[in-house]
């Protein structure tokens, strides 16, 4: 039986060229909303996110969703992109042209059921006019455990604020790179926090390094992009974990940033909490009774660090007119001691702070004043040698 082929009508040749169109528009959306998403994450966070790192950490086939939000300038270089996302447009940040440090970049990347990376770039100092108005630069985790320093030549912190592996947030990380530019006293902050659900833990050694190399290759981006001709670290292969609360030590046999400070009978002190230096940008000593009880803890902040505490004691302790802003050393209220020193090539001044454990406000019971100020003396002697700085003026009685 032979075949006949159908007569085509105009009304079905007008049928059958609307369905062409209809399936060209609709394959077209499908490449033009693919191409929106590369396109977002490419220009994410003013084109210096590492997508590679990225899609190896939250999954190479993983849809994402990617805002963005960059102004401000740093030197005499603006921002190129401005406030947008992966779904709507939006209008660029303007600036003067002028040197100026009032950088501030934010991008956040989410995938659905596998977690987020969250990564703000400030340039640094920031503008005085900014000082009181909240935190300058993105906080770094440091309520329960101490941040680590990442090593390899950077000058960076690896913190979480998970006390214990294993619970609700064991899989969400924060890793800060400071990178010291070769304009005199300018720097740049780049802070990223990680967060992967699942099975990820960081207790696994080999599960770290992914939390950190979005930072590094991030800012390895961004020192290019903003000439700012810092020297970089290498590729960092093995981080440690973050010190928890239990985790302290005979401070007779200390080794890192605890190390020269001396240990107190009257006030019980014979433990601590520490961690390596390394280049931190900021340190942390916890001193404690014989069971790790905490009685004082010891901070030194450099760099963007160090402004960002002066703005905030400025703001919490104007009423007293006397603050870490204003004096190179001193006493804050009855609570805490202050010492600083000036840093090379025009960086900020460092700030080293005792504060103890008890203090209530005005509060404290029988303070032991002189202990506190010769730990302080050490803990900033030893931090400001090895970071290069000065010797720092402290606080008389």
């Amino acid at each position: 039986m032979a075949l006949t082929r159908p007569t085509l009508t105009r009304r079905r040749v007008r049928d059958l060229a609307a369905v062409a169109v209809a399936l060209a528009a609709l394959t077209g959306a499908i490449v033009w909303f693919a191409g929106s998403e590369d396109r977002a994450l490419d220009g994410a966070c003013d084109g210096v996110l590492p997508v590679g790192e990225v899609r190896t950490v939250l999954g190479e086939d993983a849809a994402l969703d990617v805002t963005n939000r960059t102004e401000g300038a740093f030197g005499d270089k603006a921002a190129k992109s401005g406030s947008r996302t992966a779904k709507s447009g939006g209008r660029t940040a303007k600036s003067g042209g002028k040197r100026a440090n009032n950088l501030s970049v934010r991008c956040r990347i989410a995938a659905e059921g596998t977690g987020h990376i969250a990564v703000t770039i400030a340039g640094s100092p920031r503008p005085r006019a900014e000082y009181g108005y909240g935190e300058l630069y993105a906080a770094v985790p440091a309520s329960h455990t101490l941040p680590v320093p990442l090593g390899n030549g950077w000058s960076g912190l690896f913190a979480t604020d998970t006390a214990r592996l294993g619970d609700a947030e064991d899989g969400t990380a924060t890793t800060a790179v400071l990178l010291d530019c070769a304009r005199r006293g300018d720097s740049l902050l780049i802070t990223v926090e990680t967060a992967l659900r699942g099975a990820t833990t960081l207790d696994d050694p080999a599960v770290r390094p992914d939390f950190v190399r979005t930072a590094t290759a991030t800012a390895e981006a961004a020192n290019d992009h903003w000439g700012c001709g810092a020297r970089l670290g290498a590729p960092v292969r093995t981080v440690g974990l973050p010190v928890n609360e239990d985790e302290y030590e005979p401070l007779l046999g200390a080794k890192g940033t605890c190390a020269a400070v001396p240990t107190a009978s009257r006030s019980a002190v014979s433990t601590a909490r520490e961690t390596a230096r390394d280049r931190a940008p900021r340190e942390s000593c916890v001193l404690g009774t014989r069971d790790g009880s905490p009685l004082y803890r010891l901070e030194a902040y450099y760099g963007p660090y160090a402004e960002d505490a002066r703005s905030q004691y400025t703001r919490d302790y104007d009423y007293e007119n006397v603050t870490p802003a204003e004096k190179p050393a001193g006493r804050l209220g009855q609570s805490a001691y202050w010492a600083g020193a000036t840093c090379p090539r025009g960086a900020e001044s460092a700030l080293y702070l005792i504060r103890a454990a008890d203090a209530d406000g005005e509060t404290r019971r029988r303070p032991d004043l002189a202990y506190e100020r010769a730990a302080l003396a050490a803990f900033a002697a030893a931090s400001a040698t090895h970071h290069g700085c000065a010797a720092p003026s402290l606080p008389k009685g």
